[in-house]
């Protein structure tokens, strides 16, 4: 006669592990596996390898100057533009740090920004650089439309 083992609750592994997930998903959170790290930070923030992306519901125009501004506020030196068609590199120098914004087109109103601080990439001054562009690009005046 065989016998076999029963647990007093069959479903604590299954509940556990979705449990895990829910307060993960609540939280900011990174995973880093060899050498590349993956983070989100409040849903709106995506942290890849020292760069940190976020996408803005504005036109690729208007969040092209806003980060121009942004290096220009935080007295940038060294600055460079690279603009083509549907993505352009704002690049410069400051406090000691290279700053590189890449800003890329989605769809007419949506427009993804990627800021990298550093060589390795500094999350908390990108925020910064992140918050300056929201700033200016909400301040930009609405277009009308024809």
């Amino acid at each position: 006669m065989k016998k076999r083992v029963v647990t007093k609750y069959p479903a604590l592994p299954i509940w556990s592990f979705l449990l895990c997930i829910i307060l993960v998903i609540g939280c900011d959170a990174s995973l880093t596996v060899a050498n590349r790290t993956i983070g989100v930070s409040s849903g709106n923030f995506i942290f890849t390898d020292g760069t940190l992306t976020t996408n803005y519901n504005y036109p690729f125009d208007d969040v092209w100057k806003a980060c121009g501004e942004a290096l220009t506020d935080m007295k940038a030196t060294g600055v460079e533009k690279n603009l083509k068609i549907a993505k352009g590199t704002v690049s410069g120098v400051v406090q000691g740090e290279k700053v590189q914004i890449f800003v890329e087109y989605l769809s007419k109103e949506q427009t993804s920004v990627s800021v990298r601080v550093g060589i390795s990439g500094n999350n908390l001054a990108s925020q910064l650089i992140h918050e300056k562009i929201a700033n200016y690009v909400a301040k930009a005046p609405k277009k009308e439309d024809s």
